[in-house]
């Protein structure tokens, strides 16, 4: 289990709980973190399980954040099961590319976090003049368009699934707000198929103690993301998502100063 203890489960939850849904990628900052951590992720399979386990966590909080409005709103399902049609395929054809090459590759986040940051710079100037408030609003087409760039970050690590899809959001015409709500949405079928698919075919690599690891990070980053979520929606109203972009940007920078020389 790459010698984790308890308190670091813990950090590495927190992070994923306040990274998740922000569009700064959860996992370019919990492979940094392992890196200062000491933990082997890119060699380590249970370490692997566990940065993808935790997301159920985060997950959780938006069913409880936005469950009752999913569930009384069929138009909803369908536009949100539309837009996970292109996430799903690549996912499914691609996933032993994705756990065993890209996860964990140090250069692949660098690039990711730094062009996702540029672009998402540039696209923050469309939400002024934004076509739609809301995703129900938006043509089908649009809905796929977004599905295909989240089906883009599940490739990438780095991207940031809610980076990619915030980003499709406001290239199609979504207003901030409705961008990053959608984002929200389409996280729930999308992380709970990946998350459930990885743990059926990983379970045999939990060994005892493992579980015990993987329900401190799967808490930790349940408190934390609904912590998040709210502030996120209340911050990108008032100012957008430059300060997000930004942030990426130097964070690669940090990133490949540290550890791609």
């Amino acid at each position: 289990m790459g010698s984790m203890s308890a308190w670091e489960a813990l950090l590495l939850g927190i992070v994923e709980g306040l990274t998740e849904f922000l569009p700064v990628s959860s996992t370019g900052h919990l492979t940094l973190l392992f890196h200062l951590l000491g933990l082997p992720v890119e060699e380590d399979a249970f370490l692997k399980t566990f940065l993808i386990a935790i997301q159920l966590g985060a997950i959780l909080a938006i069913l409880l954040l936005y469950g009752r409005r999913f569930l009384s709103d069929p138009a909803l399902w369908l536009r949100v099961g539309v837009a996970f049609l292109p996430t799903g395929a690549m996912g499914f054809l691609l996933y032993p590319f994705i756990k065993g090459e890209v996860l964990g590759n140090d250069r692949v986040v660098v690039l990711a976090l730094f062009g996702v940051g540029l672009l998402l710079l540039l696209a923050d100037r469309l939400a002024q003049r934004a076509r739609y408030r809301d995703a129900l609003e938006l043509p089908w087409a649009g809905l796929l368009l977004i599905g295909f760039f989240q089906g883009l970050a599940a490739l990438v690590p780095g991207t940031s699934r809610s980076g990619a899809t915030i980003l499709g959001g406001l290239l199609v015409g979504l207003s901030r707000k409705g961008a990053a709500e959608f984002s929200f949405l389409l996280a729930l079928p999308t992380m709970l198929i990946a998350v459930g698919y990885d743990l059926l075919k990983s379970a045999p690599e939990v060994v005892e103690g493992g579980w015990g690891l993987l329900g401190f990070g799967f808490l930790a980053a349940l408190l934390t993301a609904l912590f998040t979520v709210r502030a996120m929606l209340a911050l990108v109203e008032q100012v957008g998502f430059t300060p997000f972009a930004l942030y990426r940007m130097a964070l690669a920078l940090v990133y490949g100063y540290f550890f791609l020389r």
